[in-house]
């Protein structure tokens, strides 16, 4: 029931993050097919033009290695994403990739800054995080095998390659932090037992006034509660006996 509920599987949990992947790799087909170089269409900080690369640059790449490391990345966070918060999946999706492009635009140094891991270190923020915040042992769990994979790209949100966009890493990481705690409706809740609610009293609860402070039985329950109870009583037979029946 829970997991029909809220973490329902469906086409689109593939099939649309294979059509992400796909648009990146046709776009990268037809550059080298047609020696066509769309750098220029991406993020150039600070400037009117720049911004056209917020919608652009997650489709464009630099060479062959850059594309095929962002691929995969992209590919599983994305079908996580649609799996475990498919209420919100769009939102997070559109939304971090414009508000990192954004931000990636503010902060960034004056170069034209490309490819799709601004939005992988986005959705490596959002589901690390917001798995932590929602308390869902489903949640937490997908939120420690995203950090197991991938933790150890948190040390490229550092300038420690001038030619990697450091500053998109960094504006993709505080994008999806920034979602997983804005973000609260349509996510998993942790199931909570009755004796949680704020409104419980342990002196009102009829089950436990037959126990003391230690858990020790002091009672049995009143005759009401087991008089109605049916008797069942077990004879045993041996074969003779059961001969002599017959």
């Amino acid at each position: 029931m829970e997991k029909s509920n809220q973490f329902r599987f469906s086409t689109g949990v593939i099939g649309y993050p294979l059509l992400f992947v796909l648009a990146i790799w046709i776009v990268f087909w037809f550059e080298i097919r047609f020696g066509f170089d769309f750098n220029n269409f991406g993020i150039y900080p600070r400037t009117l033009i720049g911004l056209r690369g917020v919608l652009f640059s997650p489709f464009i790449h630099g060479d062959l290695s850059h594309l095929w490391h962002n691929t995969l990345p992209l590919l599983i966070l994305c079908m996580s994403l649609f799996f475990f918060y498919p209420k919100n999946s769009w939102n997070v999706l559109f939304l971090g990739t414009l508000l990192t492009g954004v931000l990636t635009w503010s902060l960034g140094r004056p170069a034209n800054h490309i490819g799709a891991s601004g939005i992988i270190y986005m959705l490596f923020g959002f589901l690390f995080f917001k798995g932590i915040l929602a308390r869902h042992f489903r949640l937490i769990a997908l939120s420690f095998v995203v950090v197991f994979i991938y933790g150890s790209m948190i040390w490229y949100t550092l300038p420690v390659d001038p030619k990697i966009s450091w500053e998109g890493h960094l504006s993709g990481l505080l994008v999806g932090i920034l979602l997983a705690f804005l973000i609260k409706k349509g996510v998993a809740k942790p199931k909570t037992y009755y004796w949680e609610s704020p409104d419980y009293n342990p002196e009102d609860d009829e089950f436990l006034k037959h126990f003391d402070e230690n858990g020790n039985f002091i009672e049995r329950l009143p005759e009401e509660e087991w008089k109605n109870d049916i008797e069942i009583i077990y004879e045993l037979k041996t074969k003779d006996s059961l001969e002599k029946d017959d």
